[in-house]
């Protein structure tokens, strides 16, 4: 079983994000209609004016765009942070719909991911015996809730680990966006949805790269917002989203 079978898509997004940003920035300040403003603005290139934008802080016309990501080899460990971003829509895999029963006889178990800190104290062999061992008591939970007529997979997954993989469809707006880079880029956000969070800001920058051109941890253009739990690593950081 592999440590992490990460895997992020940019499904499908707002077209043409930074001239609709522009159209909703320029419209509060134009006399112009409509139909003017979109011709004047769909003529010339808006990057320098997006980037501006987003340096006064003017975030509102930012959330006329949307992303849609599909990501799977996540823990539901890590799905449980990624729904406390609540400006956001979420649709993930069931495991009341989606039972985890293998075929015992090829001695498979229940897709799950094993942290790197459990790899790296050599107990990734002992955490593999103890996920085949729940495949076990849920295999069993289930057959027998299935015997007597219940709905056995919405009870037995009660039994089922935070390990377990799960996939999901994550819609953001791009403000809401900045604000997930900026709190779940940083070192002191746990280590699998900060993966999915890098990987997240690769695939927008390369369709929006003036929107999320200073995107990522609060420490990027200031000083460490953790104050005493900083990582101390400010400047390696930067480096990183630098060359991101």
């Amino acid at each position: 079983m592999a440590q992490s079978r990460l895997h992020v898509e940019l499904l499908r997004y707002t077209p043409r994000p930074e001239e609709v940003v522009a159209m909703g920035a320029k419209l509060c300040y134009s006399p112009a209609d409509i139909n003017d403003l979109k011709q004047g603005i769909e003529s010339k290139d808006q990057a320098g004016f997006v980037d501006k934008l987003v340096a006064m802080g003017h975030m509102s016309p930012v959330e006329h765009v949307s992303f849609t990501f599909g990501v799977e080899g996540i823990s539901r460990a890590c799905s449980h942070q990624i729904v406390r971003h609540r400006v956001a829509s979420y649709s993930q895999q069931s495991q009341r719909y989606v039972g985890e029963q293998t075929d015992k006889h090829q001695g498979k178990v229940f897709d799950y991911v094993i942290p790197p800190t459990v790899a790296d104290a050599g107990k990734a062999p002992w955490f593999e015996e103890k996920m085949q061992i729940i495949q076990g008591w849920y295999d069993e939970l289930n057959a027998a809730l299935g015997n007597r007529g219940e709905k056995s997979q919405e009870d037995a997954r009660f039994i089922l680990p935070n390990a377990a993989e799960t996939k999901i469809i994550i819609t953001m707006n791009a403000r809401e966006l900045l604000h997930f880079f900026r709190v779940r880029c940083c070192n002191r956000a746990q280590w699998e949805i900060r993966a999915m969070a890098d990987e997240m800001l690769r695939k927008v920058k390369a369709v929006a790269p003036m929107l999320f051109k200073e995107a990522g941890p609060g420490c990027l253009k200031g000083k460490c917002p953790e104050g005493k739990m900083t990582c101390g690593k400010t400047e390696e950081v930067r480096e990183k989203f630098r060359n991101m």
